[in-house]
């Protein structure tokens, strides 16, 4: 069985947006037993050079929802800013989960071979749309997911690998 753009992607969003949304709520339970500000930790970042909590999980929904509606559009670029508090960055994530799995396979397929560009200001970077999603979008994706998990355990939510492993797709 040949997998298909639809298999490469949306399954693998799924399953770690899934994760995210279970770590946010152990994030949420964790911040509410231990009377830790929530503004503070959407807030906080891993590193100095690197952008906070916030923009990490904006961008796991950006990556994934957005990646397939730029995709669909022919271009996609970095999110904006954000101001969402924790509370909106679970809607983000409930709601980017809803969206792809409205996706119909075929509907995802029907973008293989098409012709997209990520753009940046002025620079344009070209890709084919598996290309874009498999090289660009599933990495950046991944990056940003692991970097929100690491944000949370640094802070001292009690979370491990199965956390951001997500109800994994075994064979039945």
């Amino acid at each position: 069985m040949a997998l298909s753009l639809y298999d490469v992607s949306v399954p693998n969003y799924l399953q770690t947006l899934n994760a995210v949304s279970g770590f946010l709520g152990k994030g949420l339970a964790w911040a509410e037993a231990g009377g830790h500000d929530l503004d503070v930790l959407v807030d906080t970042r891993l590193a100095g050079d690197m952008l906070p909590f916030r923009f990490q999980v904006v961008s796991t929904c950006h990556h994934s929802r957005g990646a397939i509606a730029g995709a669909k559009a022919g271009i996609f670029s970095p999110p904006g800013p954000s101001d969402a508090s924790y509370a909106g960055l679970q809607a983000m994530v409930t709601d980017a989960i809803a969206e792809l799995q409205a996706l119909a396979p075929e509907e995802v397929n029907a973008l293989e071979g098409k012709e997209m560009v990520f753009q940046l200001g002025e620079r344009k970077l070209p890709f084919t749309v598996e290309n874009f999603l498999m090289s660009f979008s599933l990495p950046n994706f991944h990056f940003h997911a692991t970097t929100a998990y690491d944000i949370l355990r640094q802070k001292g939510v009690p979370l491990g690998k199965r956390d951001y492993l997500g109800a994994m797709r075994m064979k039945m």
